[in-house]
Order: C-alpha cells, then sequence, then structure tokens
C-alpha cells in the first residue's frame, strides 16, 4: 500500500468516528465478517497496560476487545491458548464495534510478545540463493531466534558495540493458532491463526565467524526481530502470492515475492511439527528474498540513523530506526 493511501484510510475512518459513523455501519457487520480481522497489542499514548484489539483495515482504528471485556486476555498468545470460544467472544465485539480508538491515541506493540519458541528457515528463496551462487537446498534450514528479541513495528532497532556488520532480512512469518504435534500438510491450515511481517536483523559477523558458526547469538541480540503491525487472521491473505519488500533510507533493497518459497508454508509447518510441538502464538519466519546487506557488491551494513522499511502486501508495514 502506498503511503498516501495508508495516511488517507486512516483520515477516512477517524472522520467516520468523530462523526458516530464507526457504531452504525458496524452494526451491519455479520459476525462471520470479522474472521479476516488483523489483530494488534497496543498501549494507550497516554499510559496504561498493554491491550488486545483489532483492525479491520491498514492503518485502520483500533477497535478494543481486552479492554471492554476482562475476560479476554490482553495477550494474543494467552488469547490464542484459549481456543475458539474467547475467539468467537472476540468476533462479536468486534461486529459490534462499540469502543474504538483512534490510531493515533495509540502506540501500536508488537502482535506476539513471549512466544514459546520463533523458528526461523534459512535459504528459502531461489532469488536469495541465487545471489548468493549456491544450489537451492534439498531440506530446510533450519535456526531459531530468542523470543526476548521481539519488539514492536515502530521500534527502535539498536546495533550493539560487538558488531559492526548489522543486515536486514524482511520475511513473512507465519503464526501459530493452536497446539500442534506431527500433523500432515493438509492438515496444516487448520493450526494456523494467521500472518504477520517480520524483520530477522542480523549480526553477519556472529552469524558466520564467530560462536563457531552457530546462528543463534547473530540473529538475537535484542530488537533483533521487529513484528507487526498487525497479525492478520488467516482468511485474509494468500500467503503464496504476495509481494515482499524493504527499503533503507527509501531506497528499495528488497523486492520479491512468497510464490519465489523453495519450502512451502504448508511444508514447513508440517515439517516442523514432526519435530518439536507447536503452541499458539508461536513464530515462524519463513525466509527472505534476495537483496540483503551482505551479498551486495560493495556489501552494505545498517548504521546509526538509518530508517529501515520492510513491507509484504496487504499485511502492513514496519518502520524502524537505527539506533
Amino acid at each position: 500500500m502506498s503511503a498516501n493511501l495508508f495516511y488517507n484510510t486512516r483520515l477516512i475512518l477517524r472522520r467516520a468516528t468523530s462523526k458516530g459513523v464507526s457504531a452504525s455501519v458496524s452494526r451491519n457487520f455479520s459476525v462471520s465478517f470479522p474472521k479476516k480481522m488483523r489483530l494488534v497489542q497496543y498501549k494507550l499514548q497516554s499510559g496504561g497496560q498493554q491491550q488486545l484489539g483489532a483492525q479491520l483495515t491498514i492503518g485502520g482504528d483500533i477497535i478494543d476487545i481486552s479492554a471492554v471485556d476482562s475476560s479476554i486476555p490482553n495477550s494474543l498468545v494467552a488469547f490464542l491458548a484459549k481456543g475458539g470460544g474467547i475467539y468467537e467472544k472476540a468476533k462479536r465485539i468486534v461486529a459490534e464495534g462499540k469502543s474504538v480508538t483512534p490510531l493515533n491515541k495509540v502506540e501500536l506493540l508488537s502482535p506476539i510478545t513471549n512466544p514459546d519458541k520463533v523458528a526461523c528457515v534459512g535459504l528459502n528463496y531461489s532469488g536469495h540463493c541465487e545471489e548468493q551462487n549456491i544450489p537451492l537446498p534439498q531440506e530446510p534450514m533450519i535456526f531459531s531466534k530468542f523470543s526476548s528479541c521481539i519488539v514492536g513495528p515502530f521500534s527502535n532497532v539498536e546495533i550493539p558495540p560487538i558488531t559492526n556488520s548489522v543486515d536486514w532480512e524482511v520475511e513473512l512469518a507465519v503464526v501459530i493458532g493452536k497446539k500442534a504435534k506431527a500433523i500432515r500438510k493438509d492438515q496444516v491450515n487448520d493450526y494456523i491463526f494467521g500472518y504477520t511481517v517480520a524483520q530477522d536483523i542480523s549480526a553477519r559477523d556472529w552469524q558466520k565467524k564467530r560462536n563457531n558458526g552457530q546462528f543463534l547469538l547473530g540473529k538475537s541480540m535484542d530488537t533483533f526481530c521487529p513484528l507487526g503491525p498487525a497479525v492478520v487472521t488467516k482468511n485474509k491473505v494468500d500467503p503464496s502470492n504476495l509481494a515482499i519488500k524493504s527499503w533503507v533510507n527509501g531506497v528499495q533493497k528488497q523486492n520479491g515475492n512468497t510464490s519465489e518459497l523453495i519450502f512451502k508454508i504448508d511444508f514447513l509447518v508440517s515439517y516442523l511439527s514432526q519435530i518439536v510441538t507447536l503452541y499458539p502464538g508461536d513464530v515462524i519466519l519463513t525466509g527472505t528474498p534476495a537483496g540483503v546487506g551482505m551479498h551486495r557488491n560493495p556489501p552494505e551494513f545498517l548504521k546509526k540513523g538509518d530508517i529501515l522499511e520492510s513491507e509484504i502486501e496487504g499485511i502492513g508495514r514496519l518502520k524502524n530506526i537505527i539506533v
């Protein structure tokens, strides 16, 4: 979505809300319509605790969920763990649309915090393999990030003094909706809740040269996983054909499509579930397209003051300042 359309959408929704239109329009929504919700975690800019809410459009105002019903958790991980009944309750709240908070009054947090695991897939775009002049993998390369490195969609990314080789990797992230163990490919869609945008920030020196070549530390430094701005429920998007892009200081660095995925999402989720139990709220980063800094000539790395933007079609855009 272009910046102009993004902000025009916000303006239209705010005007409608201020004129009392929001409640009357929402009464026309069927209960099934909010299956296409965009779930967010947020705090009011004026203070208070984290809340769970929903948007119906990119850049839309927030329909309050946990703030109007204390039986609904204010964490998406806890919300998913409660199962289908709580989701039906949330859908009714969204359909009624009685409590709406303007987007400009909130701070959007990562839509997922403290998941049991963050699993990642390396070398999963054909273009990313081609830019390294390596053959396509025969089986997935799986690694992980500590969940403590997750930050919000507009949070700062911190470069620690122990590295000078910090790189970008925009990725489509899968959010698991219910406990999954040893499931088949044809069952996978039932276990996915939705999708979000991730940045797999990477300290390449630690990933490739230090820590004996193990990825974990180079991938898991504090703030190295911006997520958001929302988890879009699976009914809303076709994950097999989405434009995926990133920019540094307004210059486009990555321009791919999820159709390039070597190992598709149904295979990846099934594959992982044979090895580990996937829990509600677990996040799977599915790989990045060509255009990362390490494989440019000459190599490029993020530096203090850079603005990194990451966007996936139909899901939204991250914007993170490097500090």
